[in-house]
């Protein structure tokens, strides 16, 4: 084995996550390596977010415009494909990671290319993509920051059909004339809307009762309703059974239980996401390989007083604004056990624990329409035992709904726990909701008393008012 290149840091994974930790520890002035084997930014950037956010947001807009008077009529035409994939391409850095590559140049941070394992306490080796070799040995703690990978079921025929994962559908650059989608999570209601759209005939199986079931069961009636009038066909309750492609490009088709086929140009799998820890050297370090990682508050891995895991790889939250929170968490506490501190930070700020991935995660979905949640579904609330009511309000009947748009459609609806007065979740459905949950974040995290939110004076005449209308609801 080669000889080892000693840092404080060692982080395994480049995504927003690793980023963010190699941020706090630089910052700390920590020396801190990064390996990374495919571009650093990681899925969020090139494959998830960022793209799927580029190709929705000219459907969102024209969507948006023809529901105002006055522009509907200027907005009938179809969306420019290539523009939009071009518009795509600039906001992915055409998959070229230079701009990542100078940032971390620009703290002191150092990188390598290659795939990185753990071979043993505090050290990981480094297969470069030219062969070559490195160890590198950490003195204060490595962080596992890879992230999880799209799932795709063994299903008869499936490998030989080809089938688009997440990655597939925000980096495509052509629109498939039939585009089956199975699955109803984000990934399958976002790529709907946005294919739909591009001028895809888009099909979505849902082996449950409907899209989005981790939101209010509202969040998934509104979205599917809208997907539905746009053209595409949403179908729950229906289970895939076996795939066939005809030849190297001919369509896909997809057999039902019962026999029924429903045949596309291309084929989605929006079916679950598993962590990319299969070949990482955990078993080195007593951990299994091919599972999640758990960790404590500090997103440090128990009984590993040297080793972290954040972002998808624990499975608290897979959402990358929650991976970055996590790698905040991470990077003051690794600096706080670097000085000397072993005990978490529980003051006002709560520098060295992880709170908000447990009762306060947001999450918007960029669908038309937009639904945007955070805390607790009535459903989870009461599982958990707390004495709860909901309190619902459609949102187009607030004065800044309708002049935002023509026949605004929309629900609101917080969940309030009735012993402390506070608001255990919030969700919101309708164009422009992803812009309201930072506010019901703020009324969450903080368990602000309903008595207060009512002084929380909502601007007229915006979409916020819904907050008013609720607090009224509620006070009957």
């Amino acid at each position: 084995m080669a000889e080892a290149v000693e840092y404080d840091v060692v982080v395994l994974g480049g995504g927003p996550a690793g980023e963010n930790v190699v941020d706090r520890t630089c910052a700390a002035g920590l020396s801190t390596a990064l390996v990374e084997a495919e571009l650093i930014g990681g899925e969020c950037s090139y494959w998830a977010c960022i793209p799927s956010k580029a190709l929705l947001r000219p459907a969102l807009a024209r969507a948006d415009a023809r529901r105002v008077p006055g522009l509907a009529g200027a907005v009938t035409g179809a969306l420019d494909a290539q523009a939009v994939f071009a518009h795509r391409d600039y906001w992915t850095g055409n998959w070229k990671d230079d701009g990542q590559v100078d940032w971390l140049d620009s703290i002191g941070a150092h990188s390598y290319r290659g795939h990185g394992r753990l071979a043993g306490p505090r050290t990981v080796a480094v297969e470069g993509a030219e062969g070559e070799h490195h160890v590198l040995a950490a003195r204060h703690a490595v962080v596992v920051a890879t992230g999880s990978r799209a799932v795709i079921p063994p299903l008869p025929g499936i490998a030989g059909a080809r089938p688009w994962t997440s990655r597939e559908a925000t980096s495509a650059r052509e629109v498939p004339g039939r585009l089956v989608i199975v699955g109803g999570s984000v990934v399958a209601a976002e790529m709907a809307t946005a294919w739909q759209a591009l001028g895809s005939r888009v099909t979505v199986l849902v082996r449950g009762s409907g899209l989005l079931p981790r939101m209010e069961p509202f969040a998934g009636e509104l979205v599917a309703d809208a997907l539905r009038e746009a053209g595409a066909e949403v179908r729950t309750g229906v289970s895939v059974e076996a795939v066939v492609r005809e030849g190297s490009s001919g369509p896909v088709r997809v057999v039902l239980e019962g026999g029924e086929i429903v045949e596309g140009d291309e084929l989605l799998m929006a079916t679950g996401r598993a962590p990319r820890t299969d070949d990482l050297g955990l078993e080195t370090v007593g951990l299994a390989p091919g599972e999640w990682i758990d960790v404590d508050e500090s997103c440090r891995v128990p009984g590993h007083d040297w080793l972290y895991a954040v972002g998808d790889v624990n499975h608290r939250v897979l959402l990358t604004h929650q991976g970055k929170y996590q790698a905040r968490i991470a990077g003051a506490a690794i600096t706080a056990r670097a000085a000397g501190t072993t005990e978490p930070d529980t003051g006002p700020w709560g520098a060295h624990t992880a709170t908000a991935d447990r009762r306060a995660v947001p999450q918007a979905v960029f669908t038309d329409p937009e639904a945007a949640a955070v805390g607790l579904t009535l459903a989870e609330a009461e599982r958990a035992g707390h004495r709860v009511r909901a309190v619902d309000y459609e949102t187009g009947k607030v004065s800044g709904a309708g002049l935002y748009a023509d026949g605004y459609r929309g629900r609101a609806r917080m969940v309030v726990d009735l012993d402390r007065e506070v608001l255990l979740g919030v969700t919101f459905v309708g164009p422009g909701a992803a812009e309201l949950v930072h506010a019901a974040t703020i009324a969450v995290a903080g368990e602000v008393p309903i008595g207060r939110l009512w002084h929380a004076v909502p601007a007229f005449p915006t979409i916020s008012e819904v907050w008013l209308r609720l607090l009224e609801a509620y006070r009957g």
